[in-house]
């Protein structure tokens, strides 16, 4: 297929966009190349004859159908977004701006394209939207895990925001029959994470020896998706997913962020890259403001019904995610040294 995929150089967009250009299809990558994205993610793509870039904003209507009209794209993977709960918290305009009329500008540009199919064209398309677990809020211990089904009842700017942005692909498909489907994932981690989230934090944090912020006393509780299975499950979805409907996609790794901390502080240790013990560098933070205790996803509606399961298990997901880290330093050196971390760094999660 050729697909055209939002946000296709930052973290997750950047791995769906490799793994898709490895199984034989055609991508168009289309990013307005904001501070969390970078182009080296995808660098290993750029004289690859099934791969364009395009840079434009998804809040420029114009750009967006212009892409659409050249490209002609066999299907859309929706992806771009803002994504940090913090800054959304310090700025919330530009999550309503990029997540709430962004995707409107995508659902009216792809389908007008859709429009001017026709046959197997039109019936093959489909308009995949990736959103995240935040949207159904918190939940306590023993409650059970995010279904499909699950109540919304985002906490923060950026939940909310994302939430708004599921109900209109759904909207589209009930008012328009639009075919859309629908993602929400757990945490991810893995390669080429910007590093103002949590794990990149805590790996450069213990490499340089300085201390590593931790929310609170370290208890909320996350599940944990490598983002090369977060991908595969992506385009698993597209490919096999049924029309209107929506699919959880988790890690099956809950743990507290205490745990993880320590789990990465372990595997670092083991590394035996300076004298001081990680575990030392630990420094507990104040609380975000409506921080969620748990987020947990019941995935078996795509176990069962498009065979997928997880593939990297917790320690192996995170050696090969330090070790990564470890062994591309200049990758990670140029946005350390750019200095557009706020204070928050790292303790979101």
């Amino acid at each position: 297929m050729k697909i055209l995929v939002t946000g296709g150089a930052g973290f997750i967009g950047s791995s769906v966009v490799r793994m898709a250009v490895n199984q034989g299809h055609e991508i168009v990558n289309l990013d307005k190349l904001t501070y969390a994205a970078n182009l080296e993610n995808v660098a290993m793509l750029a004289n690859n004859p099934n791969y364009a870039f395009e840079q434009v904003d998804i809040n420029d209507a114009a750009a967006v159908n212009a892409v659409f009209d050249k490209h002609k794209p066999d299907a859309v993977m929706h992806l771009a977004a803002e994504s940090h709960v913090d800054r959304s918290i310090d700025g919330p305009g530009a999550f309503i701006q990029t997540n709430v009329i962004g995707t409107f500008n995508m659902l009216q540009a792809a389908r007008g394209h859709w429009d001017t199919l026709s046959g197997e064209a039109k019936d093959n398309f489909r308009f995949h939207h990736v959103s995240t677990d935040e949207v159904y809020g918190d939940l306590h211990p023993g409650d059970p895990a995010f279904e499909e089904t699950t109540p919304y009842d985002p906490s923060s700017p950026y939940s909310a925001s994302k939430a708004a942005s599921d109900h209109l692909v759904r909207a589209w498909h009930r008012t328009y029959g639009f075919p859309v489907v629908v993602t929400n994932c757990s945490n991810n981690y893995g390669p080429y994470q910007f590093p103002e989230k949590l794990i990149p934090v805590v790996i450069l944090k213990a490499l340089h020896e300085q201390e590593i912020p931790v929310y609170g006393t370290g208890e909320n509780i996350r599940d944990w998706l490598y983002v090369d299975d977060h991908a595969d499950a992506l385009l698993t979805v597209l490919q096999k997913g049924a029309l209107g409907e929506t699919y959880n996609i988790g890690g099956n790794n809950e743990r507290t962020n205490l745990e993880l901390v320590k789990t990465i502080c372990a595997i670092m240790d083991e590394r035996k890259l300076h004298n001081t013990k990680c575990e030392d560098l630990i420094s507990f933070v104040s609380d975000r403001p409506g921080h969620d205790y748990r987020y947990a996803i019941n995935a078996t509606k795509i176990e069962t019904e498009l065979n997928w399961t997880p593939s990297v298990e917790w320690n192996q997901g995170f050696e090969k995610t330090i070790d990564w880290y470890l062994d591309n330093r200049e990758w990670w050196t140029p946005l350390m040294k750019k200095k557009i971390f706020g204070e928050r760094l790292g303790t979101q999660a």
